[in-house]
C-alpha cells in the first residue's frame, strides 16, 4: 500500500481517467509511476508530457530508449522499472543473453551503432558524470546526433532516478 495518497484506475475520473484509459490501451498496463503521480494534478500533466514527448521522439527510437530506462533503473535497484523496460525489452526481440551483455556493458546492447552510442554515453553519465568531457560528445556528435538529441536522451536517464527516488519513498516500488 502506497504511503501517499493516489487515483486508483477503478476511481479515475476526467483526465486522469483519459490518461489511464490511453496507457492501459496501449501499454496493457497503467505504470505504478505514472498512477503515483496521479497524486499531484501537475505532477501527473508532466509526467504525461514527457510519455507523449518522448513516444513521439523524432530521433530516440524505442529500443533506445527502453534500453536507456532499463540500465538506469537496473542500476538504481528501481524494481518496477526494471522489470517492466526488461518486459519491454523482450517485446522487441532481446533475449535474457542479450540483456545480460546490455547489463555488463551498454556498447553491446543490440541496437544500431548510433543508438548503442547513445546509451553508453547516458550511463557513463549516470555513473560518472565528472569524467564527461568534450571527446565524448565530439563523438556523438560525429555520429550525428545532436545537442538536442544528447540533452533529451541524458533527461530520459535523469528523469529515472527521480522517479526511483518518488516510488521508493512511497512504498510503490514493487516488481511487475
Amino acid at each position: 500500500m502506497a504511503l501517499i495518497q493516489t487515483v486508483e484506475p477503478n476511481e479515475a475520473e476526467g483526465h486522469v481517467k483519459e490518461i489511464y484509459e490511453f496507457m492501459q490501451k496501449n501499454a496493457g498496463v497503467i505504470p505504478a509511476p505514472l498512477q503515483l503521480a496521479s497524486a499531484s494534478p501537475w505532477m501527473l500533466d508532466m509526467v504525461w508530457q514527457s510519455i507523449q514527448y518522448y513516444s513521439q521522439h523524432p530521433n530516440l527510437g524505442f529500443g533506445l530508449l527502453s534500453s536507456i530506462r532499463y540500465l538506469v533503473a537496473q542500476q538504481y535497484d528501481y524494481a518496477f522499472c526494471t522489470d517492466f523496460n526488461k518486459n519491454m525489452l523482450k517485446m522487441q526481440g532481446l533475449s535474457d543473453d542479450d540483456i545480460e551483455k546490455m547489463e555488463k556493458d551498454p556498447l553491446h546492447a543490440p541496437l544500431e551503432d548510433k543508438d548503442r552510442a547513445m546509451v553508453a554515453f547516458v550511463m557513463k553519465s549516470i555513473k560518472t558524470p565528472d569524467a564527461v568531457d568534450q571527446e565524448d560528445l565530439d563523438g556523438l556528435h560525429d555520429l550525428g546526433w545532436t545537442d538536442n538529441n544528447i540533452m533529451d536522451a541524458i533527461a530520459h536517464g535523469t528523469n529515472m532516478i527521480g522517479s526511483s527516488i518518488l516510488m521508493k519513498t512511497f512504498k510503490m516500488d514493487q516488481a511487475c
